[in-house]
């Protein structure tokens, strides 16, 4: 944002080495490191805005402190005002938002003057209600000297229905998500024919984060717009901001499907940046099976907030889940209060699922300086304007590289030097990272991974453009190559129907209601307190069963409280506060069948294949964890129904002849498949864009449809992600990554490090890593005398 570039007030900055030399002391604490990264400080590189901003924006923009842009802003700004559409792929603080901002706002200026009074209009999307409303402050700040020209306003789900009104009749800048823009604004535009009309610019903020199934929904709703402006006789330019990428106008042209001039080149200056690789040390506790058990990053973060609070850095502690940031939170507070009772008020929990007031207060606390310390969730991630955080530590890898520096990137925002400390957990991939901090700080950031041609996506998009307006042949290309052969078949299941030249919607349920371009998949779950009614917040559906099952521990604000029932017809759960000394984690168990072979490939006697599968989950247990070790007390019987995924996968089979070479004997082929299953998933994040928790995997034996041994792992969302894809293609060297990260780690016979898995369904057992490594490297035997797999 524009403030990104305003010099920081006076005050304390403490230097990054000396804060890291404060926190590696103490019993085994220097140990914990295992890497430190120091990226030196960079200079800056001015330009001059193009002549044709106008002088009020400029003026406006020096009154905020800034006097010349960055060269890219100015590009940026000038490819805008030109009509191209440009994506501005720039490090994190690098004034990113300025550079949209100043043509956005200009153009707006000259629209405000236009005879017609509404003059020209643009629209803002955000991944997060967060940003929109940061970025609307930000505006609001921008525009004050501006006078009435810009009629900046929000409209997300949180905007009451007295406002919406004055916001479709009169804004000019209109800042929302992708969400409000599928189910409310396409679905109703004849009420926002006017605005839509005059619609001169879509701003896509933070355009990294459309990936997988939820960006290829996002591209869907993008080229509904278009077809909507068509409409109304505009055809807007897209201005997109992306953290660093790979390819970015690939990425971008994709998503908007338009094409898209790229902005790389980072003008903007950088303090130093002190990046730790920090793992925890492993505990004389023992986990499933007897394995060592790794103190948790959990506890290991919070300890790390702990201190940084102490010594008056603010630091925000990114964690990848709701619990955990819940968690962080009260212990760093519970922790403080032995040290100084006014430090713990100081601390507090950010998360997705808060009511829209909890989450406006925390933002304020943030901004006020008000709060020291926060533990978040990604909810916080992206692009919000957090002037003078000093630290940041990362909980556990967050799955690729550009996420890890978009959030290393919170810290340092103004110019000063910066503290990073990824704390690994008890996981393969995180591992396999703090001690390879190559692959971190030697390897370019990932491309960006969707499929706007997913069935799954397209044909709930292909009914809602339908409903917004009958689709037509020549529509039909909008949509992309998949539409000519799904229509027929949206027509069969009587969605569609065909008049004339045209295919219309004729059910009375709402088209845009088909989908939930988020993958929930289903109404949110609804917590509610039982005793009082009070509805503390919501879960996605397609969490419900693993979070908010009946006996599970739920956090919310500090508070514990145990779920007493879970109604999933009415998607409520029913909960009470209580203060229970553990943690649930739930258990599932997975079949699998193959529905199609798309391609194979021999490795030797083996086969590496990519294709269509079909899955059956069900979640079957929940475990009983300690909050601080993570040591199971207990594991308890869950019933809930199964649920059925259609998806895609890669899988690779092997030969008994394979075996015998490998000295995996018929008693240990299920624990060295199952092993080298749960490393691989652990992995892939590094060689795909995606999580953990996006994909899935299965091993057997003797599989009924290959009739050998085999390792499946799949997508876990409908149609695919991407994900098993890229598996396939990247597979030598994804399997490769698994064999050495299974061998290199220092226990005996497996541990969460290396091949056991937070979420197997079997208890980890059987697991078999010596096995695992030979079968592993038989196998790659095969696939080195073959070439790779086609892109």
């Amino acid at each position: 944002m524009a403030h990104d570039q305003i010099p920081r007030q006076a005050g304390i900055h403490p230097s990054p080495r000396a804060v890291l030399g404060r926190l590696s002391t103490g019993a085994g604490r220097g140990a914990r490191i295992t890497h430190t990264e120091h990226l030196p400080p960079r200079p800056g590189t001015h330009a001059d805005w193009p002549s044709a901003i106008r002088p009020e924006v400029i003026n406006a923009i020096r009154a905020a402190g800034i006097d010349r842009p960055w060269a890219h802003q100015a590009r940026t700004a000038e490819h805008a005002l030109r009509g191209d559409s440009v994506v501005v792929a720039t490090g994190t603080a690098s004034g990113k938002s300025l550079a949209y901002l100043a043509p956005v706002l200009s153009t707006l200026l000259d629209g405000s003057e236009a005879p017609n009074g509404r003059g020209t209009t643009a629209l803002y999307l955000s991944p997060t209600k967060a940003l929109a409303a940061d970025q609307r402050r930000a505006v609001s700040g921008l525009t004050a000297p501006l006078g009435t020209g810009i009629r900046a306003a929000v409209y997300d789900g949180d905007t009451p229905v007295e406002e919406r009104e004055w916001v479709r009749q009169y804004a000019n800048y209109v800042l929302t998500n992708p969400d409000m823009l599928h189910r409310g604004i396409l679905p109703g535009h004849p009420r926002w024919s006017s605005f839509l009309r005059a619609l001169r610019y879509v701003v896509i903020d933070e355009c990294h984060t459309y990936r997988g199934v939820f960006g290829s929904h996002v591209a869907q709703v993008l080229r509904r717009l278009r077809r909507v402006c068509a409409r109304y006789g505009s055809s807007p330019v897209f201005l997109l901001a992306s953290a660093t990428a790979s390819d970015p106008a690939v990425a971008a042209s994709r998503l908007t499907g338009v094409p898209v001039v790229e902005i790389t080149e980072d003008g903007s200056p950088r303090g130093e940046v002190v990046f730790a690789l920090w793992e925890p040390p492993l505990t004389e506790l023992h986990g499933e099976q007897g394995a060592p058990v790794r103190r948790t990053a959990t506890a290991e973060s919070a300890d790390l907030l702990t201190d940084l609070a102490v010594q008056g850095v603010r630091t925000v502690t990114f964690v990848r889940s709701r619990r955990g940031a819940e968690l962080i939170a009260l212990i760093a507070q519970e922790r403080l209060a032995e040290v100084d009772r006014s430090l713990p008020d100081r601390i507090a929990a950010y998360r997705g699922g808060y009511l829209p007031e909890e989450r406006r207060a925390l933002e304020r606390a943030l901004h006020s300086g008000e709060l020291l310390g926060l533990a978040a969730t990604t909810a916080l991630e992206l692009g919000m304007d957090i002037a003078g955080l000093d630290a940041v530590v990362v909980a556990g890898y967050p799955g690729t590289r550009a996420s890890l520096w978009q959030q290393a990137g919170r810290a340092g925002r103004t110019g000063e030097g910066a503290l990073a400390i990824l704390v690994a957990r008890d996981d393969p991939l995180d591992t396999y990272l703090v001690h390879h901090p190559d692959a971190l700080f030697r390897q370019p950031v990932e491309s960006t991974v969707l499929d706007p041609d997913n069935p799954y996506v397209l044909a709930p998009h292909l009914c809602a453009a339908a409903a917004e307006l009958p689709l037509t042949e020549p529509d039909l290309e909008l949509f992309g190559p998949a539409t000519e052969e799904l229509m027929p078949q949206l027509e069969q299941r009587k969605l569609l129907r065909r008049r004339a030249t045209a295919w219309h919607w004729t059910r009375r349920e709402r088209a845009a209601d088909l989908t939930d371009i988020r993958g929930a998949g289903g109404s949110p779950v609804q917590v509610v307190e039982a005793a009082t009614g009070r509805l503390l917040g919501t879960v996605d559906a397609a969490a419900a069963h693993t979070t908010v099952h009946e006996g599970a521990v739920h956090l919310h604000q500090g508070r514990s409280y145990l779920v007493r029932q879970l109604d999933l017809d009415d998607s409520v759960a029913l909960v009470e506060e209580a203060a229970p000394p553990y943690s649930t984690t739930a258990r599932d168990t997975t079949a699998i069948s193959i529905l199609e072979t798309t391609t194979e490939v021999p490795w030797g006697d083996a086969r590496l294949c990519f294709g269509s599968v079909e899955v059956t989950n069900q979640v079957v247990s929940f475990l009983r964890r300690k909050l601080i070790t993570g040591e199971v007390l207990g594991e308890s019987k869950l019933d809930l129904p199964p649920r059925t995924l259609r998806t895609r996968a890669v899988w690779w089979t092997v030969t008994d002849d394979q075996l015998e070479e490998a000295r995996v004997h018929p008693q240990a082929l299920g624990g060295a498949l199952h092993a080298a299953e749960h490393a691989s998933i652990g992995i892939l994040p590094l060689f795909a864009t995606c999580d953990r928790w996006d994909i899935g995997g299965v091993s057997v034996p003797l599989h009924p449809d290959t009739l050998l041994p085999t390792v499946f792992v799949y997508d876990g969302h409908p149609g695919g992600a991407g994900f098993a894809e890229r598996a396939f293609h990247t597979a030598a060297r994804w399997l490769a990554a698994t064999r050495e990260a299974i061998a290199a780690c220092e226990c005996e016979a497996g541990c969460p490090s290396c091949i056991q898995s937070p979420k197997c369904g079997n208890g980890n057992d059987p697991l078999d890593k010596k096995a695992a490594i030979r079968l592993l490297t038989t196998l790659l035997a095969g696939a080195a005398e073959q070439p790779p797999a086609a892109e």
